[in-house]
């Protein structure tokens, strides 16, 4: 039997060392690719949930087939636009008051809270049509009014089968806007 040579001893300790190198490279590659799956399920569970709009409703603001990004858990304040769980399904609409606030809404559809007006740009359709609730109202305990963009056509506050909405219905905050890429960025 003939003895390797030192060469190729020394060629075939070069080929095994590359070959661990693979191995252990592999390895720590579908470590790394475990633990970011596991850190992006997790934000995707506990901080994020990402929504298609569904309606016009929340127009000019928000477009039917609009794809947004909500920040659970993140207590929406007045003016903002905020998720919320409603028959088995998320609507879309805009925080106008919060506990202990009194809203009212004229004939015009002019919205005041707190006996201030509240000062909508966005609004379109102002309108007070679809109102079946008792104005002004105190909003209650851990309850939210919101109302759409779209007023003409957003069933909302405004109506008794929705009325104030629970805190533990509120999914979260809409922060942005990731489709249409023309429209991408933050939402107000």
């Amino acid at each position: 039997m003939d003895r390797p040579s030192v060469a190729q001893l020394n060629e075939e300790l070069e080929r095994t060392k590359k070959q661990e190198q693979k191995s252990r490279s592999i390895g720590h590659g579908f470590w790394v690719l475990i633990v970011v799956a596991a850190v992006a399920f997790l934000i995707a569970s506990f901080f994020v949930s990402v929504i298609q709009v569904s309606g016009h409703s929340m127009e000019n603001t928000c477009s039917d087939g609009d794809i947004l990004i909500v920040l659970r858990r993140m207590k929406p304040k007045d003016g903002d636009i905020t998720a919320f769980y409603y028959n088995n399904s998320i609507m879309l609409k805009r925080v106008i008051a919060t506990t202990g606030e009194t809203v009212d809404i004229d004939d015009e559809g002019t919205v005041t809270v707190n006996g201030q007006n509240f000062g909508e740009p966005y609004v379109i359709n102002k309108s007070k049509e679809g109102c079946d609730i008792e104005l002004p109202l105190q909003v209650p305990e851990e309850r939210y009014f919101l109302l759409g963009d779209n007023r003409k056509i957003s069933v909302d506050s405004r109506s008794s089968t929705i009325g104030c909405v629970s805190d533990g219905d509120i999914l979260g905050r809409v922060v942005f806007r990731v489709w249409p890429l023309s429209r991408f960025g933050l939402v107000y």
